[in-house]
């Protein structure tokens, strides 16, 4: 009954929103199609054709069907990870559906290539957005959300988040897009993997006893034995200007509020940028700055992201009047929905090293891949 009404809350404000803002959306996108050479020919609209994405003539065909489950995936991996699930968005949305290559085909300085790009870049929003409503609900009846923590984050965003998308919408052609989105992703993805040497955890040894004590608590609850749930969850310990304390299964953990919101701040620009949701930034941040396991991480970046998400949408859409495409935004939706609530039951049952390993093979293939379709025109990896 609640997953009802929760689709059809989410439908109802879509359309409202879809209504609302139709108007700035065709002024944008008619002006980018009418400033388009028309004819059958590479980097023209055909007009004859079929209407297809974003109801261009000749646009990519959208199989909805693999837009379900390919967001069901996204939902999957963001809300078990903390992270990609705007970078797979992306890859849906730039590869797998093709509007990557549909929109450099009309080449760099092309008005329609800018617009399909910044259509991507909110469209892999819209899911990862959805997918953190989602994951925050569940982890924090968990007991696995650092609230004061996500706070700080929070007011380091908020401006980033409008000022980005306001700033560069309508002047990012997607080949930038790509090698960008890559670059980033590989620095990380190399980070992370040395966080998995014997050198990079021995500096997180609080976050290991933390995270062996969830792990052996989750056995013990399967082996049908008792457990003390009087330490369980995150309990708050201390308040200052200075240091936040807190503690999860026992292991006590402080940090400096300043910190992540300087960190918000710079995390939440670089998303709004390349179009995702932060995750695979807040998610080294949280593990190497603050010190979080992987267990904490999840739910405390998806409440942070879900802040930033809801602004910098509304800056591309409503300021900069970036069009989406709601028959299959509204299809992946429901795939997030499904993929966010799986989830976090399901992590709970991969060990925290594992989680680690998973965001590092992730991040060196999408890193490499998109990197270098965008600074050498073709990917390293398959597909080529």
């Amino acid at each position: 009954m609640k997953t009802s009404r929760i689709v059809l809350i989410t439908v109802l404000v879509l359309s409202c929103f879809a209504l609302w803002l139709e108007p700035a959306w065709a002024d944008r996108l008619a002006d980018a199609i009418a400033a388009t050479p028309k004819g059958p020919g590479a980097g023209q609209i055909n007009e004859e054709a079929v209407a297809g994405f974003l109801g261009i003539p000749g646009g990519p065909q959208v199989n909805l069907v693999v837009g379900f489950f390919w967001a069901l995936w996204v939902g999957w991996i963001y809300t078990t990870v903390g992270a990609f699930g705007g970078i797979m968005a992306g890859v849906g949305h730039i590869t797998i559906f093709g509007f990557g290559n549909y929109a450099s085909g009309f080449g760099k300085g092309s008005a329609l290539n800018k617009v399909v790009t910044d259509s991507i870049r909110v469209s892999n929003q819209w899911l990862v957005g959805t997918s953190s409503g989602i994951s925050v609900a569940n982890y924090y009846r968990m007991g696995r959300v650092v609230l004061p923590l996500a706070l700080c984050l929070i007011v380091g965003s908020v401006a980033a988040s409008y000022l980005v998308p306001w700033l560069t919408a309508g002047k990012i052609s997607l080949k930038q897009y790509l090698g960008y989105f890559g670059l980033f992703v590989l620095f990380l993805g190399c980070y992370l993997l040395y966080e998995t040497t014997p050198a990079g955890l021995a500096r997180k040894q609080k976050a290991r006893d933390a995270a062996r004590a969830f792990e052996s608590s989750v056995k013990a609850k399967r082996e049908g034995g008792e457990v003390d749930t009087s330490e369980m969850g995150v309990k708050m310990k201390g308040f200052s200007l200075r240091k936040i304390r807190f503690s999860f299964f026992g292991v006590e953990f402080e940090f400096n509020p300043i910190i992540p919101v300087i960190g918000g701040f710079f995390i939440a620009a670089m998303a709004s940028f390349l179009g995702v949701g932060g995750g695979f930034l807040l998610v080294p941040f949280l593990t190497s700055i603050a010190g979080l396991p992987m267990y904490l991480v999840a739910g405390t970046s998806s409440l942070a992201v879900l802040v930033g998400m809801i602004i910098s949408i509304s800056t591309y859409m409503v300021v900069k009047g970036t069009p989406v495409y709601w028959p299959l935004i509204g299809v992946e939706l429901l795939g997030i929905l499904v993929g966010s609530c799986i989830g976090p039951h399901t992590s709970k049952y991969i060990p925290d090293r594992w989680l680690k390993i998973i965001f590092v093979i992730l991040a060196f293939y999408v890193g490499i891949r998109y990197t270098t379709k965008g600074f050498f025109g073709t990917s390293w990896v398959p597909p080529f």
